[in-house]
């Protein structure tokens, strides 16, 4: 066997001899991200681009004994390590206290992640990293801490909860350089910790893994307040899933809604009761992690937050590592100026009024435009590449603008509701307010959604484009590929791919083959993820 990454043999030594034996000359075994054994069920281990379970390796009370021994008592939050590495063990309680189940994660410190971000972080700004789990937040943290500590010379703390950033043990991984790290005895004293920190060794950067309840996030702003550099990561994987987060959103500055009167609410042609922020961002500046090469910057929180609690969908800039190692700004930030709330003379077309009366002119040119197609054929639809005006009525812009952005469809939202191609509304607002939909022309289409979800708005945005492109959502084919390979499974009782399918044809997928009793798993990367059918019976 070649020799193995330093870590990755003591990573193997706690693992039950019988998954040791699978994974000992496992051509992917560098690979490894996590191995996970729940009791009285197959044992799985899961790669960098792939998942194998083996449904002949039943875990067993013993094998689960054999990990817990081998690494000792857990943490209050259910969490252990193996001294002077950064793996981590997670382990499930039945509700009798029992461990029956057990995520024995690979820890691994990586040098060169942070280029990609590295003239952020030597910024002195204080830096926000979101994302969903597994795409390198921790990974990252780690290397900004050694990189702050040991290149750029500042003294940096590192508040260590589950010991994840600085490894299992009293004295903490090479992996953060000179960083000093502190750990948390319980996790529910972090907040307190944190401020311990601060106060009593003097650090000039703090980093902290995890933020996740409000304790915690006002005592990250007691810290930016005293000019100490925060570098921390938070639960969400989006600026729009903090915003949304009530316990969290103190990180940005907090929401809250204001109501104005009836000449400032005209003056402003928004609503009586708005959004705004209360109070300056806890952060300067927020990444999200798209993926573990991917990511978008949000270079001015305050100015993004504002412009979002505007309806105005955030355009921050992409950078990617390329195959050569290079990073690439693919897409630079875009934030216009905004002289009021709702609405900015030098872009019109981001305001956000709301009056019912509608300017003379307006109407003059929509009658001219009605009784012209009286004597006009009637118009084929759009062609594919043409792009669709949608007017939002009461549904939130943001989340349309997002929808936009992810399904790269040709589409813009417009703030003419007799200029658009089609009308996305909420049921409610649309019962109580009909007067304005009720003057548009008879070949615009309405689709109305019953809440202001991502999901609904998501849906609602598909429904238009299949109408408006003529262009045939492929959910029938999906499907039908679907009931073919469930047929082959249950006929040769091995794995069957599918072809590669886009996220929402693959979430159809999935519930067809769950509806036929048998499991399913998404494999490969963007754009050629796909589903596999495994022969596993469901219960």
């Amino acid at each position: 066997m070649a020799k193995l990454p330093e870590g990755l043999q003591q990573f193997l030594e706690i693992l039950p001899p019988v998954i040791r034996e699978k994974l000992d000359f496992h051509p992917d075994l560098t690979r490894l991200v996590e191995v996970v054994m729940d009791y009285g069920r197959p044992a799985e281990a899961r790669f960098l681009r792939s998942v194998e379970r083996w449904p002949g390796t039943i875990i067993t009370e013993q094998d689960i004994d054999f990990t817990e021994k081998a690494i000792g008592e857990f943490g209050g939050d259910n969490r252990a390590g193996i001294e002077r590495t950064l793996h981590r063990i997670s382990a499930i309680r039945n509700r009798h206290g029992r461990i029956i189940g057990l995520t024995c994660r690979v820890g691994r410190a990586l040098e060169g992640t942070i280029d990609i971000i590295d003239d952020i972080v030597r910024s002195g700004q204080s830096i926000l990293i979101l994302g969903r789990p597994g795409v390198g937040k921790t990974t990252k943290l780690r290397e900004v801490a050694r990189v702050l500590a040991d290149e750029v010379n500042k003294r940096v703390v590192i508040v260590d909860t589950s010991n994840e950033i600085g490894g299992d043990g009293d004295v903490p991984h090479p992996a953060i350089g000179s960083s000093r790290r502190m750990q948390v005895p319980n996790p529910a004293d972090q907040h307190g910790v944190m401020i311990e920190a601060v106060e009593n060794h003097m650090p000039e950067v703090i980093v902290i893994d995890e933020i996740g309840n409000e304790s915690e996030a006002q005592a990250a702003r007691t810290i930016a307040e005293r000019g100490v550099q925060l570098i921390a990561t938070a639960h969400g994987q989006s600026l729009e899933n903090l915003m949304l987060n009530p316990a969290l959103c103190d990180l940005i500055g907090g929401i809250q809604a204001v109501t104005l009167s009836d000449d400032e609410a005209r003056r402003r042609g928004s609503q009586k009761t708005v959004l705004e922020r209360k109070a300056p961002p806890t952060f300067d500046v927020v990444l999200e992690l798209l993926d573990f090469d991917r990511l978008a910057v949000h270079h001015t929180v305050q100015k993004t937050v504002d412009l979002m609690l505007r309806g105005i969908a955030p355009r921050p800039e992409l950078r990617v590592r390329t195959e050569q190692g290079e990073v690439e700004v693919v897409q630079k930030e875009f934030s216009p100026e905004i002289d009021e709330p709702g609405f900015n003379e030098r872009f019109p077309s981001l305001s956000k009024k709301q009056d019912t009366e509608v300017p003379a002119a307006q109407i003059t040119r929509t009658k001219h435009r009605e009784e012209k197609s009286k004597h006009e054929p009637v118009e084929k639809a759009p062609a594919a590449n043409k792009t669709v005006r949608i007017y939002p009525y009461g549904i939130a812009r943001t989340r349309l603008e997002r929808a936009i952005r992810e399904r790269r469809v040709p589409a813009l939202i417009t703030n003419d509701v007799f200029n658009a191609d089609a009308v996305i509304a909420i049921k409610s607002v649309q019962a109580q307010k009909p007067g304005k939909l009720a003057q548009l022309k008879k070949n615009v289409q309405i689709v109305s959604v019953k809440s202001n979800t991502f999901s609904q708005i998501s849906g609602a945005l598909d429904e238009v484009m299949r109408h408006h492109t003529g262009q045939d959502s492929g959910l029938d084919t999906a499907l039908e590929e679907a009931a073919d390979a469930v047929k082959q499974v249950l006929m040769s009782n091995k794995p069957v791919e599918l072809s590669p399918r886009d996220a929402r044809l693959r979430k159809h997928q999935h519930q067809f083959v769950e509806g036929q009793r048998l499991a399913s798993e998404a494999v490969g990367q963007e754009p050629e993820r796909r589903i596999r059918v495994l022969p596993v019976q469901l219960k």
